[in-house]
């Protein structure tokens, strides 16, 4: 007997409406990556972390908007009809998914970064921190050493 299809899978439409759903809500790092470098009009990344954590370190043209603030302050700090991703520490988190909650719940179009600032720094990718950008060692558990991504 297989575990991995101890429970069937899905039917192909419903498979397909759940993994399109998924995509609508969530990104990765190296496409938020891949925007952030072509320099995508209309987007604007999030961190919806605290003071203390911004300081640590954040995404290259990064907003630092916390979660607790976004309802009062996202009108002024993000233009009506900008694209949003949000972002928190990583996948044990779920500060990015609250934040894309009141992203939406304001009117815009948002998705939460899978991975949040643990996989942009775990994939070798700058952050700014109050000494400047620097960037870690990729972790090869997270993308290959010789790329930004995994290619697929």
């Amino acid at each position: 007997m297989t575990r991995a299809f101890a429970v069937p899978a899905a039917e192909p439409a419903t498979a397909i409406a759940h993994f399109l759903a998924e995509l609508s809500v969530t990104t990765d790092v190296a496409d938020v990556h891949a925007d952030l470098t072509a320099g995508v009009p209309d987007l604007v990344v999030v961190d919806s972390r605290g003071e203390a954590a911004w300081a640590q370190g954040h995404l290259p043209d990064a907003v630092h908007l916390p979660t607790a603030r976004i309802a009062e302050q996202a009108a002024r700090v993000v233009p009506a009809g900008t694209r949003v991703v949000t972002y928190c520490w990583g996948p044990g988190c779920d500060g990015a998914t609250r934040a894309a909650l009141a992203f939406a719940r304001l009117g815009y179009p948002v998705k939460r970064m899978r991975g949040g600032y643990e996989y942009w720094v775990r994939e070798g990718l700058p952050v700014v921190t109050a000494t400047g950008s620097i960037r870690r060692p990729v972790d090869d558990l997270t993308a290959p050493r010789a790329a930004v991504g995994c290619d697929c």
